[in-house]
């Protein structure tokens, strides 16, 4: 079995089973998700993997919430007009590197990514009842770093929450997004 399939299901799972995750997941109240990084490649059988993670959880009581980064982005570029033809339109007009930056701009501040999660967790949601997945990372690379968005949600995801992270583990506490981009080591929630 893969390291990332045995970190998901005995390290993760049993933390997540718990009445309330959030001490274990996080030693930050006002942060109480984590990172669980996997193999850019294995996004395919990662996918697989949480749907029926889910579904364990549901078994026993828990809500699951899933929350698409792909579709955040999706919704973002489409409120700002920003469909696919008009980004293969901005790319050979002004080519790849503006292209990203604008699609940064609109994440940071047009359509704040961190408020596209947050609206997505349920207005009722409970530590003791409700999870947070927040999948599909990859969507955002090289457009938008991961660290970014976390620190943002900082006091706006009150529940336990995981963001599966497409990347390499760099030192105890940095991670390379996508396994490319220069580490980051400013993450703060536990990574798994």
């Amino acid at each position: 079995m893969p390291d990332w399939k045995v970190r998901l299901t005995q390290q993760l799972e049993p933390v997540l089973k718990q009445p309330d995750p959030r001490q274990q997941l996080s030693a930050y109240h006002d942060m109480p998700y984590a990172i669980f990084r996997y193999p850019p490649e294995e996004e395919f059988g990662l996918r697989h993997q949480v749907a029926l993670l889910r579904t364990r959880l549901e078994q026993l009581g828990k809500r699951v919430t899933i929350i698409s980064l792909a579709e955040c982005l999706a919704v973002a570029l489409k409120a700002e007009s920003m469909g696919g033809e008009a980004l293969v339109d901005a790319e050979i007009s002004v080519g790849l590197e503006a292209t990203v930056e604008t699609i940064f701009q609109i994440l940071s501040e047009y359509q704040p990514l961190d408020e596209l999660v947050a609206r997505r967790i349920p207005d009722d949601a409970v530590p003791q009842h409700d999870l947070v997945f927040i999948v599909r990372a990859g969507a955002l690379f090289p457009m938008y770093r991961t660290s970014a968005l976390l620190e943002q949600l900082k006091g706006k995801v009150l529940v336990p929450a995981v963001l599966f992270y497409p990347g390499e583990l760099d030192g105890a506490a940095g991670l390379r997004f996508m396994g490319v981009l220069d580490a980051e080591h400013n993450y703060r929630p536990k990574i798994f």
